[in-house]
């Protein structure tokens, strides 16, 4: 008997009700957020995404003006003020960093506090999905890159413009300014060819905020920050380099949220969801067109050959 009613209690108290305070599998914070940062320069864009683990307890991940995705291991939430650290990546390595910000509708706001002491406020809304209720229909393919100049691009940010045109080749001789298009897009096909030395690091961004790596990934396993990631975001099932100094291929396609990427004839990443932006980004707006952006702040890197198809 004395069994029975010990057993009895545990039961009573396993399916005691949780308290509704502690109830966040339902916050309204849920959800991913593209994120404006109130600070002078060209990088602006950062996001946030908040998930529910259990019932009781919300996670998350951060994108910061630069560098990759941050994961989050608690954010505190409460009518709608929420808190929580952000740890230090390449740019703020000093410690800790706290965030702190209000919900409003879909809108929040806040404050970043660096362990520098140095403080950043931002503001953002809830990013779109951009689910396609229809597969696109295609333009025909469209050379963005003439082989004899930069027609069509142009050198963005600080230093010195490294770019030039050399035997049908798109070269970036040295860390410099990265090039753009001058041309947006929603929905593509690229096919591109690059080629870097050893050790070098450069990237593709789809409508100027997804950048898809490219660099001399040392190792014979994939990262998701190595060549044929999405930075930070997702990573390749295969690590499909040739090396450096050798001619590589992308093939990739953007639907929406959704893509596929083909390296070198291999499928690395089969239709999946972008969930936000990379470091680096040109803005978080994931809603309008953008263009395709290369990144050249990082190293030399050549391309040639490269070809879009656009959604109509």
């Amino acid at each position: 008997m004395l069994f029975a009613l010990v057993a009895a209690a545990h039961l009573h108290v396993a399916l005691a009700p949780v308290p509704s305070a502690v109830l966040q599998s339902q916050a309204p914070l849920i959800g991913r957020w593209d994120l404006v940062m109130e600070t002078p320069g060209r990088h602006k864009a950062a996001w946030l995404e908040v998930r529910h683990s259990g019932r009781s307890m919300l996670v998350g991940a951060f994108v910061n003006m630069v560098g990759s995705a941050r994961p989050v291991a608690r954010i505190d939430y409460k009518e709608g003020d929420f808190k929580f650290s952000l740890p230090p990546q390449w740019n703020d390595a000093e410690g800790e960093n706290t965030v702190v910000g209000q919900l409003k509708g879909d809108s929040i706001s806040g404050t970043i506090s660096y362990a520098n002491g140095q403080k950043q406020a931002f503001r953002g809304a809830r990013a779109p999905s951009l689910v396609r209720t229809a597969p696109p229909a295609w333009e025909l393919p469209t050379t963005l890159f003439n082989g004899r100049d930069l027609t069509g691009w142009k050198a963005l940010g600080e230093g010195t413009n490294q770019w030039d045109v050399a035997n049908g080749v798109l070269r970036n001789k040295a860390a410099g300014t990265d090039l753009v298009t001058e041309r947006q897009f929603t929905d593509f096909k690229l096919h591109l060819e690059f080629r870097f030395p050893t050790g070098s690091n450069s990237g593709v961004y789809l409508r100027g905020r997804y950048e898809v790596q490219v660099e001399d990934t040392q190792g014979n396993e994939a990262k998701i920050d190595g060549l044929g990631a999405v930075y930070g975001h997702l990573i390749p099932n295969e690590l499909a380099s040739l090396g450096p100094d050798k001619w590589q291929s992308y093939d990739i396609t953007l639907i929406g949220r959704r893509v596929t990427i083909v390296l070198n004839g291999k499928t690395i990443i089969a239709d999946q969801v972008i969930p936000g932006i990379t470091g680096g980004a040109l803005d978080s707006d994931e809603g309008k067109p953008g263009p395709i952006f290369l990144q050249g702040d990082h190293g030399p890197v050549e391309y040639r050959n490269i070809v879009i198809t656009a959604a109509k």
